[in-house]
């Protein structure tokens, strides 16, 4: 390796130095919240599908376990995000990515608890894509403004 050649970056590299930007946090703890709800719910089905008197105990006892299994990347981007590891943004966006259509099926079955729990979910998606899509997040995660974008000015 020559002198002007610098190591690449890896996962181990410490983070930033300074206080997490309120933005990171706020998505964060959003994206938080929306893994624990999948593994609460992961595991009550789970618990009915072992306990209960399902239709089909290996159906029940597939999609808790499937459940707690998606829980597991909204958790650990939320986690990245508190200690503004780059790579947490993309496992926060997918996550967001596959709340939409998610709300988007509850809306359409009815009711006024689907249509509720629907309108939170989209809402919370969308607020994380806000957040995390703002270029004061991504300067926090160190992600580079693209060529020719002007920087942010200084507080």
């Amino acid at each position: 390796m020559s002198s002007k050649q610098t190591p690449p970056a890896s996962a181990a590299d410490p983070a930033p130095v300074g206080p997490v930007p309120r933005r990171l946090t706020a998505a964060a703890a959003v994206t938080a919240l929306q893994g624990l709800a999948l593994a609460g719910l992961g595991l009550y089905i789970l618990v009915m599908g072992l306990v209960g008197d399902p239709d089909s105990a290996r159906q029940a006892e597939t999609g808790g376990l499937t459940l707690l299994a998606l829980a597991a990347l909204p958790l650990v981007a939320a986690r990245g995000l508190r200690l503004r590891r780059r790579w947490s943004r993309g496992p926060a966006l997918i996550t967001q990515l596959m709340a939409l259509p998610v709300a988007w099926t509850f809306f359409h079955a009815g009711g006024v608890a689907m249509t509720a729990g629907a309108v939170a979910l989209a809402v919370a998606a969308v607020a994380v894509f806000v957040l995390l899509l703002h270029p004061e997040a991504t300067e926090a995660l160190g992600i580079a403004p693209a060529a020719g974008d002007a920087p942010l000015p200084k507080k």
